[in-house]
């Protein structure tokens, strides 16, 4: 593809100033401008010829340009900002059809309903509102096998540890279960708040998932959703109590009543999620 329209366009931190985009802390912004550092995340994508790329809260485009750089066929931004819709208007111009900016709020916006064929997610996601899109998107991928072909998503490193934690660390929780249960789902490598503007006061991480083929017999999502939320809500609890509802099936995985639900596995949730959809059909 020809990318030679990239190199006439304006710097970014003439972009943020031309349309006044002064990064808002209300929309979680926090801009990523080091063209490096976000050709380094587009590069652990593969190859993207061939898929729809779907990028969350592009601000002045710095990702973006780097999506566009190496080759993606498509690239469809979701930008709640007014601002940042507006200062993209120009690299949509110049990419030749490739890009397309959608003025929407990511969380009312149906990714799936935008695309057909391949489709990647790759975004320095708005911290305020990350885990819900995470989740929404994981609920996607358990209804539809090839909803996403991967994701690569930024998060504050202290969400980044809950989604890749092992059973039995003191991050392990609901979203590394949902996450992990659905998706290889591996830290890539840390950012240090310097490489941002402004920068935040945590360090954030970028986060590789890649959608696993499940069993038939899986549960659904909203199964796991409340064997979790259950097992969680109170997880300092011995599960004997925090989960009565699932001691019948105890026996059944080999389950003690005395653990704690930090002390479960995933397959473990799994389990009871689906023993429980059985004696509720």
């Amino acid at each position: 593809m020809d990318n030679s329209f990239l190199n006439d366009l304006p710097l970014l931190k003439d972009v943020i100033r031309d349309h006044d985009l002064v990064a808002t802390k209300s929309l979680g912004q926090n801009f990523l401008l080091d063209q490096n550092i976000t050709d380094k995340i587009v590069s652990k994508s593969g190859d993207l010829s061939g898929s729809t790329v779907f990028e969350v809260g592009p601000g002045p485009g710095g990702l973006t340009r780097s999506l566009l750089r190496h080759n993606a066929k498509k690239v469809i931004a979701i930008e709640f900002d007014e601002r940042a819709v507006m200062a993209l208007q120009g690299l949509r111009e110049a990419s030749q059809g490739r890009l397309d900016i959608i003025h929407a709020d990511a969380l009312e916006t149906d990714l799936l309903s935008l695309s057909e064929g391949s489709r990647v997610i790759v975004a320095n996601l708005p911290y305020n509102i990350a885990t819900p899109l995470l989740v929404g998107w994981l609920k996607q991928i358990r209804e539809n096998a090839h909803a996403f072909e991967q994701m690569i998503l930024m998060f504050q490193k202290e969400v980044a540890q809950r989604i890749t934690a092992p059973v039995g660390d003191r991050h392990y929780g609901r979203l590394g279960i949902l996450s992990q249960w659905l998706c290889e789902a591996h830290i890539l490598f840390d950012l240090p708040p310097t490489v941002f503007s402004p920068p935040p006061k945590v360090t954030s991480s970028v986060v590789s998932f890649k959608p696993k083929t499940l069993e038939k017999n899986s549960p659904q999502f909203q199964s796991i959703e409340k064997v979790t939320g259950d097992g969680f809500g109170k997880r300092r609890k011995m599960i004997r109590q925090s989960m009565k509802a699932y001691t019948p099936y105890f026996d059944d995985f080999n389950i003690l009543e005395t653990q704690r639900a930090e002390n479960l596995s995933i397959q473990d949730f799994v389990n009871l999620a689906y023993a429980l959809e059985n004696d509720s059909a």
